[in-house]
């Protein structure tokens, strides 16, 4: 049985309520999926050791909905103005990448940005769902980094050809089922210095509001995810670097760039 079958649709058991970090991994070429406790994995009666997996994506969506200008300090800085309006985006999932993978420097541009979000993951199908709903359609949540070609970027035109690159969307290392999403520090370092700090208090359009608002445009899959925007404080990473998208109740992403 697949990871969305055998772990997503395990939480929809009646009564049943799961608090757990979850991830996929590889060992010896074969694929698992699991629970983190204590820096051990545990799949069935067997114990992994973090130093001894690769880590896959938590999860494999068909879609990563993306959000912009979700954090008043981005959308100034970016030199938009607000509206009432969302902008909203998809990542293809040729995009995604797992925790200590490698972001691959496009020969098409010239600036690659990191952008640290939070992300979503979808537990069950929703279409047309209201906001109170929509915490009972969200298996948990995990790290993700928009990663981003700027110079290819043009405010108001569409943005598919600057966040679709192969290797652009890092997830991971877990999927935290029992967080408040809403009071949760972020933050992205590069090479070990602090880039962006900030709170998803300050998104402006909540978690579950994301959820339902998209839920009346498209029909999110279990596995989907929701990137919630990044907040101030972007830059450019360089071949070579350490990028780490870190999330106080989740952990931390950590890829590198070549």
């Amino acid at each position: 049985m697949g990871f969305r079958r055998k772990v997503l649709w395990a939480l929809e058991e009646k009564g049943v309520k799961f608090v757990m970090k979850l991830l996929r991994f590889e060992v010896d070429q074969k694929q698992y999926q699991g629970v983190l406790k204590d820096n051990k994995i545990y799949v069935d009666q067997e114990e992994y050791s973090l130093e001894e997996v690769k880590f896959l994506p938590p999860c494999l969506p068909s879609k990563a909905v993306c959000v912009g200008l979700n954090y008043h300090d981005h959308a100034k800085e970016m030199n938009i103005p607000l509206t009432n309006q969302l902008v909203i985006f998809i990542k293809p999932s040729t995009s995604i990448i797992a925790h200590k993978d490698t972001i691959v420097y496009p020969s098409l541009t010239r600036q690659v940005d990191y952008e640290c979000e939070l992300a979503v993951v979808i537990k069950k199908t929703a279409k047309n769902i209201s906001k109170e709903e929509a915490k009972d359609y969200i298996l948990g949540y995990t790290c993700a980094n928009d990663v981003t070609a700027r110079d290819l970027q043009k405010p108001g035109e569409q943005w598919t050809t600057c966040k679709s690159f192969d290797t652009f969307l890092p997830i991971g290392p877990v999927i935290e089922t029992d967080i408040d999403p809403h009071i949760q520090e972020i933050k992205t370092y590069v090479n070990g210095e602090i880039k962006q700090h900030s709170n998803t208090k300050n998104l402006i359009f909540d978690i579950y509001y994301l959820v339902s608002y998209i839920s009346q445009i498209m029909t999110l899959l279990p596995g989907d995810i929701i990137l919630t925007g990044t907040p101030g404080g972007i830059g450019p990473l360089l071949p070579g670097d350490e990028v780490k998208v870190e999330i106080e109740s989740i952990g931390a992403l950590v890829n590198y760039v070549k």
